[in-house]
């Protein structure tokens, strides 16, 4: 299985790019990731985009609406994905900064809340990110998750 990110904006964070960067390092012999940033605007823009990069893919909004899961809970959710044929690319999409259109949230296969708090794009991305990574350890039996 891959794993598109879509996101819009690219990060300014030095902080939230080295983030980033780790993960996408560690995770690299673990799982294929690829990562693409689109332009910054609004939500309408930004949906359209986002919907037409991951079309035939799983498509996993993330919002702060949606279901929250805990790392378990995630585990088993990439055995499941993994292990269906009909998924070939999960893409998350991380939104504009006012959030995803009904539209999209409607044509999305989840709807994955990372916290209950509103997160800032690029801390949203590296806890995205080091989530993913933290799930493929455990998966592995790696000391990483104690």
């Amino acid at each position: 299985m891959n794993w598109q990110i879509i996101a819009a904006g690219k990060p300014a964070l030095a902080y939230a790019k080295s983030g980033i960067t780790e993960y996408l390092k560690r995770l690299n012999p673990r799982a294929k990731i690829q990562l693409t940033y689109i332009k910054a605007g609004s939500s309408e823009s930004v949906s359209r985009e986002l919907l037409q990069r991951s079309q035939n893919t799983y498509r996993i909004a993330l919002d702060e609406r949606g279901s929250s899961w805990n790392t378990e809970q995630l585990v088993k959710k990439i055995n499941q994905w993994e292990l269906d044929p009909a998924i070939k690319t999960l893409s998350l999409l991380i939104g504009a900064s006012d959030g995803h259109t009904e539209e999209l949230r409607q044509s999305s296969d989840n709807i994955w809340a990372l916290s209950p708090l509103t997160l800032q794009h690029e801390l949203a991305l590296v806890v995205l990110l080091e989530q993913i990574y933290r799930a493929y350890t455990i998966k592995r039996g790696e000391p990483y998750h104690r």
